[in-house]
């Protein structure tokens, strides 16, 4: 047999293009794959995109400016356009000058002395010391969107320091905040709240019930509060211990409702019985919760029981996000390991803050937080961070 077709054969082989099926070699670029079974070579078809910058639009905007042709790396490569820029463009990391000779002047010491002997040339800006200070002031005052958030104060056990951690919390909360901070004293068991701050008012709870649809806004409810010098409010329990008890669940809704158009932040300062009708409406409400803890054996165990509760009865998202503000200045404090209680609060709620001793709150008066010491209004305002933090994100 001839071989000459073989070789005919051969030669229109090599006469063919050979096929380069390898793509390793090209490059796809957002593209799409041809692979239609028609044909014997594979189309590659490439599509223009652009680059969406990382911050500074909405998602909506960013769309808009891709198919417009902007982006933010165009911008700053200075690439002009066809069409004028869109709004979305106008974003603040590209307008806003953040240099030194921009940077608000130091708040005080020689970094400001410096600035201005300096002619405000040489910005050395704030001292680590005032930046810590401020990072915690822009924690607390952090907006709030969506109504009023209520934070109850609570424990099963008495004498640990309650009303006096509500106090701390609201008056570290409302010297910082610009909207409204009330505490509630809501204990049916006559409560001191109103007793920790000066005075200004005999009407209590009872009243604000009693005359619920006679008050016709703000300057109306304010006639029934006391206010301190850090701008919070607090509403009085009854005096009367009969009256406290006739508090109830219905009672406190209509304080909570009122009290909810005025307040952006309100504090319920409850009592130790915890099965009472008020605390059902408080827990309900409730955006965030904080659990006070004594340093000693049984009361941080009656602390803990109070989270068991919780948990048991249906709010166990509410302890998971809750905060723990542990009094060391209670009895048998110096006889336990501080470091062990906080250890099993941290393993059961988000954060455990520890309130030190101070005279200024041992004397069971008045509260002047100017007057405390620096590491009980550093532990109040950490404590107040940490809540409003909790309220931000809760929904």
């Amino acid at each position: 047999m001839s071989d000459k077709p073989e070789k005919g054969l051969s030669r229109r082989r090599n006469a063919e293009p050979k096929v380069n099926n390898d793509l390793s070699e090209v490059v796809l670029d957002a593209g799409t794959v041809d692979l239609s079974p028609t044909t014997s070579s594979i189309r590659v078809v490439t599509e223009s995109t652009s680059i969406v910058p990382s911050g500074g639009a909405s998602e909506t905007d960013l769309l808009a400016n891709s198919s417009a042709g902007y982006t933010r790396r165009d911008s700053l490569r200075g690439d002009a356009f066809e069409q004028p820029e869109p709004a979305a463009m106008l974003t603040a990391d590209r307008l806003i000058d953040v240099s030194p000779r921009n940077r608000p002047a130091p708040e005080s010491g020689f970094r400001r002395f410096f600035y201005f002997l300096t002619f405000k040339s040489v910005n050395l800006g704030d001292s680590l010391k005032v930046r810590e200070r401020k990072a915690i002031d822009a924690r607390i005052s952090a907006p709030l969107d969506g109504g009023a958030r209520f934070v109850p104060v609570l424990t099963r056990k008495g004498g640990v320091g309650k009303t006096t951690v509500s106090t701390l919390l609201g008056m570290a909360m409302a010297l910082v905040r610009e909207d409204r901070v009330i505490a509630i004293d809501a204990n049916p068991d006559r409560g001191t709240l109103a007793e920790r701050v000066s005075k200004s008012t005999r009407f209590t709870v009872r009243d604000v019930v009693n005359r619920a649809a006679a008050i016709d806004g703000f300057t109306d409810f304010a006639t029934m509060v006391s206010r301190d010098a850090t701008r919070l409010h607090v509403l009085a329990s009854d005096s009367d211990p009969m009256l406290s008890e006739a508090f109830d669940e219905g009672d406190y809704n209509v304080v909570a409702d009122m009290a909810a158009r005025y307040y952006s932040v309100i504090l319920t300062d409850c009592g130790t019985g915890i099965v009472h009708s008020v605390m059902r409406p408080t827990l309900q409400r409730a955006n965030g919760l904080v659990i006070v803890s004594g340093g000693s054996v049984d009361e941080a165990r009656l602390a803990s029981e109070t989270l068991t509760w919780l948990e048991a009865n249906g709010y166990g998202d509410l302890v998971r996000k809750s905060v723990v503000a542990l009094n060391t200045a209670t009895q048998g404090t110096n006889l336990v390991k501080l470091d062990e209680i906080e250890a099993h609060f941290k393993s059961r709620v988000r954060a455990v803050v520890k309130i030190p001793y101070d005279p200024a709150l041992a004397a069971g008066s008045v509260i002047k937080f100017d007057q405390l010491h620096k590491n009980t209004k550093a532990a109040a305002r950490q404590l107040a961070a940490l809540v409003v933090e909790g309220l931000v994100n809760s929904k």
